[in-house]
């Protein structure tokens, strides 16, 4: 069917980055057909919204999280990354795919409440038994309606060995390649329109061996997939990676195969001058997570320099145990204050973060063509925010309204041209009864 929302504000985010005062858009099935200034063009049989008082972004892409961790939210509240990890780890061990799909439910919903129409997942804890954690999320975001990125994430390095993770939450090096390869031939739709796309994630420096890193590199590359990984998230592991490899994080996963615009980093907080500009010359992508790494005191990732060095940069709201309040628009927000605390006031600006929360996510991604704008011919993703709230009315610039101002109502989301949210309810799936799957859930896990 043919809808048309009419009378919205309208930041397209497109190669001009046109924007309209009081536009429309119009859709045809999961297709944009058109967008533009004044009201739409009468179409018969087309359903109409009345966007007054309006401001139509694109639907915003989450690429970096840990959906499983939803039901550890406000644990360690006052750890460093490490002691954080060693305080959770213990629990993670224990879930299986009836916690991992309550948590992924509970969590996406709230995603999709703060504009994301397309969102990564890294399931890297994996149960000896326990069933299939990786097509349980998998059918959590089908139930909600998201477009999902999940990555078949994996660990190999117990602490016996010389890594962080205790010995019984990692997995077999053949065992992790076979799955991940099952994984992507089970999942993986290459296609334009696509709702699901797998990647390749091995965990991190610190619960990974380096033959898992090469091999996981060259299984992605010839299955024609992304590869994502935690990096130089804190100052310890930047030690870690010297002492026990002798040179940087960066360093350490460039000699493995681990850079290009098929690879994403997860934070990048602790990169020197050379290491964001080799990050931006091989156009490797980063997830910036600014929460997390604030709530972790890990620091503030050199996003400005990372997009001038020509890295692709997203935004990422990572795990809900390390941002409690996984919501993709104050990510926006955090980016730019965060920001401008390093750089001054000029450092980024309302729209510039707005380009992290889109068209910067779809590019790390691989998605660009399909996602991240509004124009002609790319898919239906579109959040409609409410502006004309007591909070909002009478800023007059609509941009600045959403990224500085109050969290804005979210009166409609479209994913792939269907309704995922309409005036703040999540429809597509039964929110009160998946609050209650995850509480339940969250208190056999941590009791157990």
């Amino acid at each position: 069917m043919t809808l048309i929302l009419d009378g919205c504000a309208i930041a397209t985010m497109d190669g001009d980055r046109n924007e309209y005062a009081s536009g429309h858009i119009v859709v045809d099935g999961n297709r944009i057909v058109s967008v533009g200034d004044g009201p739409a063009k009468a179409a018969d049989g087309a359903s109409v919204v009345d966007a007054s008082g309006c401001l139509a972004t694109p639907g915003f892409v989450n690429t970096h999280h840990h959906l499983y961790q939803w039901l550890t939210r406000g644990l360690a509240t006052d750890a460093t990354l490490f002691e954080w990890l060693t305080a959770l780890y213990p629990i993670w061990a224990r879930i299986d795919a009836d916690a991992v799909n309550a948590a992924a439910g509970a969590a996406l919903s709230r995603l999709a409440r703060s504009g994301c129409t397309t969102t990564t997942d890294h399931q890297y804890v994996v149960p000896r038994e326990g069933g299939d954690v990786f097509a349980a999320e998998i059918a959590a975001a089908q139930a909600v309606g998201l477009r999902f990125h999940p990555c078949r994430g994996s660990m190999d390095l117990g602490k016996s060995a010389g890594g962080l993770p205790p010995d019984e939450i990692v997995e077999d090096r053949d065992a992790i390649l076979a799955g991940t390869e099952a994984a992507i031939d089970a999942w993986h739709d290459p296609s334009f329109d696509s709702m699901l796309r797998i990647a390749v994630a091995p965990c991190s420096p610190f619960s990974v061996t380096g033959e898992l890193m090469r091999d996981a590199a060259v299984l992605a590359r010839r299955k024609g997939v992304h590869l994502h990984t935690h990096l130089a998230e804190t100052d310890d592991e930047d030690d870690y990676c010297r002492e026990h490899f002798g040179g940087s994080p960066l360093d350490y996963v460039e000699s493995l195969g681990w850079a290009g615009p098929d690879v994403w980093y997860a934070h990048g907080v602790h990169f020197d001058d050379d290491a964001v500009k080799r990050i931006g010359a091989s156009g490797t992508g980063i997830a910036h997570c600014p929460t997390s790494n604030a709530r972790l005191g890990a620091g503030i990732a050199r996003a400005v320099d990372l997009r001038a060095a020509g890295a692709t940069v997203g935004l990422g709201v990572d795990g809900a145990a390390s941002n409690e309040s996984s919501s993709l628009l104050e990510e926006a927000r955090h980016a730019l204050l965060f920001a401008r605390a390093r750089g001054g006031p000029s450092a980024m600006t309302a729209r510039g973060a707005l380009e992290l929360a889109t068209l910067g996510g779809a590019a790390v991604l691989g998605r660009s063509a399909e996602i991240g704008s509004l124009e002609p011919g790319k898919l239906a993703d579109i959040a409609l925010w409410q502006l004309d709230t007591p909070a909002h009315a009478g800023i007059d610039d609509p941009v600045a309204a959403l990224v500085l101002g109050a969290p804005a109502p979210l009166k409609l989301l479209l994913v792939d041209g269907r309704p995922v949210v309409e005036d703040g309810v999540v429809g597509t799936v039964d929110e009160p009864a998946l609050t209650a799957q995850a509480v339940r859930a969250s208190r056999k896990l941590v009791a157990s």
